[in-house]
């Protein structure tokens, strides 16, 4: 890698207006890479493109999966939400792969261009699926009983290669953009706070234009068709995404960022005998002269086990410690605050899990619910089922707005803070949505089931109920509210608070929230399918969906997440966070502070 030596008064003189000191380079591989002409809104515009048509791809295929599975595949309700669970399971913690080896290996910008040519290949494959005719599910569609094998196995070998093209491109792409902003420039740490904003915007964008879309093609030309254009569209990104090479800048992998955290623990148990010094100052850290290679953390009290590992043995000096210590047995003050970083996380984790689990029914018993009511929204104009999703999206994208253009500039005023309010704090108010989306989503399945048993009792109807499918707006639309402030939360909370060599991780972390969340809805319908089968003989869910209880199960998910947002208030009363002092990362010194 090349270094251009920066000239003789250019610090005093405007030089880190010229250049971009936060350790990238641009795309020859020289650091630092000039700040006019790379970086910024110029080169996010086309990582943003690109996420716009992978968002596209994506909601177009998970949105209408569960009509896909019970029309085509002709599975039941149970075995159709099941199967969509798993598949965005996978799909959204096959980034912890992705992210991981960005980091450690291969770097974002190659990693996003190989997983994006996976995700088209997977795209082309179930695109065969509906052309070539030994691979389409039956000969005659219009009498189909039972797909062909061959069909069942080239459908999810395309779906599971979107999962793995997912796997590298989501928790890269994010991190990879968030990257185009300097941390240590005031004027793009502000744009960098509004681009996972925007990010999301952009996101619901590409959302929007999959559940109406590329769903009505689904519906009203086949699904062979839209297959067809989300293949072209991503095609076509990923010649966009490389167009703007030369405006990106880089950050190089730097190993695996797990070794540190391992030898930390290794090293703190090494030493575990060792009294702690009588002041924290006689911790080992980077000498003085190599701060201006990394940024770093100051210590902490919390966690005090791990600080044994900076404890110094050698009384020769630290060059010597240097020298004679391997780093299995001696790690800096910052490698330790690391490792408390990502521990700290690790409940906050656990602690989203339920907002998962709520955000997985908007794709699987919301849609179900759709399909039983009458999709007419005004006079001979139906909707697909489906497209009652993109209601989501309409609050997500008025949330993120309001929250950008309105309460931001307020808070900032009131606060006198860059952000306005605390990450964890945007989080937990999204938190209050999902209890209110579950209750309302109980409210109106209660009342549909109403609307099912006075139709049958009057004049034995078993079809879709008379009840317009506009009443499932509001579940959707305050989830919607919800994911505006809680996902896009998270997203900026696990790129900003990680360690700076695992940013590719902390978005791979985010997503498995709700990759787990999907998981965790599945294991919670089997658990709930036997419990109440064996307690009450008839389950909550059964085939059909007037004589199940979604009710019910709702009601459970709402208790669940006024359960979970207490334990979530009470963790983030007691977080520290990770705050940035110019060119060195500081995390909050104080008990009790945060910034």
């Amino acid at each position: 890698m090349e270094r251009r030596e920066r000239g003789h008064g250019e610090e005093g003189e405007g030089g880190d207006e010229k250049w971009v000191h936060d350790s990238s380079v641009d795309y020859k591989g020289k650091a630092p890479p000039p700040r006019a002409s790379t970086g910024v809104w110029k080169a996010a515009s086309f990582i943003i493109t690109i996420e716009l048509s992978e968002r596209l791809s994506y909601f177009g295929l998970a949105t209408d999966l569960f009509n896909y599975f019970s029309i085509v595949l002709h599975q039941d309700s149970k075995t159709a939400a099941k199967n969509v669970n798993y598949w965005v399971g996978v799909t959204t913690v096959m980034p912890l792969l992705g992210g991981f080896l960005a980091d450690a290996y291969t770097g974002r910008f190659y990693t996003v261009l190989l997983s994006s040519i996976i995700y088209v290949m997977g795209l082309s494959l179930l695109t065969m699926s509906q052309f070539i005719p030994r691979l389409k599910p039956c000969s005659n569609r219009k009498h189909c009983g039972h797909p062909r094998k061959v069909h069942e196995v080239v459908f999810f070998l395309g779906m599971y290669c979107v999962s793995l093209g997912t796997g590298g491109h989501k928790p890269c792409l994010e991190s990879f953009g968030a990257d185009q902003f300097d941390d240590n420039h005031p004027v793009e740490r502000k744009k960098k706070m509004s681009y996972f904003n925007w990010w999301n915007f952009a996101l619901c964008c590409g959302l929007l234009a999959g559940v109406t879309v590329i769903v009505y093609v689904d519906e009203h030309v086949g699904w062979g068709a839209s297959y067809l254009i989300l293949t072209s569209c991503m095609a076509f990104s990923i010649l966009t995404f490389y167009a703007g090479k030369r405006f990106y800048r880089y950050r190089l992998p730097e190993g695996s960022p797990l070794t540190p955290m391992l030898q930390v623990l290794v090293a703190a148990i090494a030493k575990r005998n060792l009294p702690y010094p009588s002041n924290p100052d006689l911790l080992y850290e980077v000498p003085k002269s190599h701060r201006s290679k990394g940024r770093l953390l100051c210590h902490t009290n919390k966690l005090r086990f791990l600080d044994k590992a900076a404890i110094i043995e050698d009384k020769e000096g630290l060059q010597s410690v240097e020298k004679k210590q391997s780093p299995w047995r001696l790690a800096t003050v910052t490698k330790v605050e690391e490792m408390k970083l990502v521990l700290n996380m690790i409940p906050i984790w656990f602690a989203t899990l339920t907002f998962g689990l709520c955000v997985a029914q908007a794709t699987t018993f919301f849609i179900k619910q759709s399909d039983t009511m009458n999709l007419e929204i005004i006079k001979d104009v139906s909707i697909p089922s489906a497209s009652i999703y993109s209601i989501s999206a309409v609050g997500m994208i008025i949330s993120v707005t309001i929250y950008e253009k309105i309460l931001v500039p307020l808070l900032r005023r009131a606060t006198g803070t860059e952000r306005g309010i605390k990450i964890l704090q945007r989080i937990g108010f999204g938190m209050i949505f999902s209890v209110l989306s579950m209750s309302t989503a109980a409210l109106v399945e209660r009342k549909r089931l109403r609307v099912a048993e006075e139709e049958l009792t009057a004049g034995g109807k078993t079809g879709p109920v008379s009840m317009s499918v506009l009443w499932l707006a509001p579940q959707y639309l305050i989830l919607g509210f919800g994911d505006g402030f809680t996902l896009v939360g998270l997203q900026e909370y696990f790129y900003d608070q990680v360690p700076d060599s695992m940013r590719s991780l902390g978005i791979a972390f985010y997503l498995s929230v709700l990759g787990v969340g999907n998981f965790y809805s599945s294991f919670l319908i089997t658990v709930v399918d036997h419990a109440t089968e064996k307690t009450n003989g008839t389950s909550w869910f059964r085939k059909d969906l007037n004589k199940s209880r979604l009710d019910n199960f709702y009601w459970l998910l709402a208790a669940m997440s006024g359960l979970n947002l207490c334990v979530f208030v009470f963790l983030a009363k007691r977080y520290s966070y990770k705050s940035v002092d110019g060119r060195v990362v500081v995390a909050d010194c104080e008990e009790n502070g945060v910034s």
